[in-house]
């Protein structure tokens, strides 16, 4: 099936707007020589670029690409490691956008109404941390709703996983676990429409027990940990995504101190 609907037109956006490109399959170096947006720190650039448009009666796609760079930075160690860290967040990001790609193609050729969304946004910007969130919206009869984050030390131009906040052998997994069940217990208690799984006796396999290592977190504008689970994750899909801020008196004496 030929694709339609694309705008032939480009437009650059300055200041605070970024700037897209929006054709097809465009290379994503062109997309990012007609880009501009402001340097995060002096390490993080993020450029973004429409990759990808479709709409007819049935289907709808908005695939938006953010792309980390690097600016001029003296420092080499910073600039080594941002490269390093940008290109392996960018490689995931490719990846996500054809994966979503693959699945409105894939839909296209089945009866039925499908919406595809990407877009981002950096959350997070201060002189330590920066946090790029990835969005994305898929509408099949009931929309559903996954996000991606990828956190930035400034100061070493290293992106951060869970791990990397916390000291060698500490029990952060542990304490964040505990911690977020008194979390959804409160919030229960407190209010009749929230639900968490969390004592399910006919599905007990749902029951939250623990983070992993690899859990969704970012690092908030007051350096807090915040984790991050999506839709039906830990809850019933009408929570929607989920986040719980941990307090720095469960976490504060096993953080590492950047």
């Amino acid at each position: 099936m030929k694709k339609k609907g694309f705008l032939k037109t480009l437009a650059v956006v300055t200041a605070v707007v970024l700037a897209f490109i929006i054709l097809p399959n465009i290379s994503e170096k062109i997309a990012s020589a007609m880009s501009e947006v402001p340097v995060l720190g002096e390490i993080v650039r993020v450029v973004t670029f429409r990759e990808y448009r479709y709409e007819d009666e049935m289907h709808t796609a908005d695939i938006e690409i953010p792309q980390v760079q690097v600016p001029s930075v003296e420092k080499e160690n910073s600039k080594n490691a941002i490269k390093e860290s940008s290109a392996e967040v960018n490689q995931e990001i490719k990846k996500i956008a054809q994966k979503k790609k693959k699945e409105l193609k894939k839909q296209m050729e089945k009866e039925g109404y499908q919406e595809i969304k990407v877009d981002s946004e950096v959350i997070v910007q201060n002189e330590r941390f920066c946090t790029l969130k990835l969005t994305s919206f898929e509408r099949a009869g009931d929309g559903y709703e996954e996000n991606y984050f990828y956190t930035f030390n400034l100061k070493t131009g290293k992106r951060l996983f869970l791990s990397d906040i916390f000291k060698e052998d500490s029990d952060y997994i542990e304490r964040i676990s505990e911690n977020i069940k008194k979390q959804m217990k409160e919030q229960m208690d407190g209010e009749e429409d929230v639900s968490y799984w969390l004592e399910e006796e006919d599905v007990p396999e749902n029951n939250f027990q623990s983070i992993a290592p690899d859990t969704k977190f970012y690092i908030g504008e007051n350096e807090e940990v915040v984790i991050c689970f999506d839709e039906g994750e830990v809850a019933p899909m009408y929570m929607g995504t989920v986040e719980f801020v941990i307090p720095e008196e469960i976490i504060g004496d096993i953080r590492k101190n950047f």
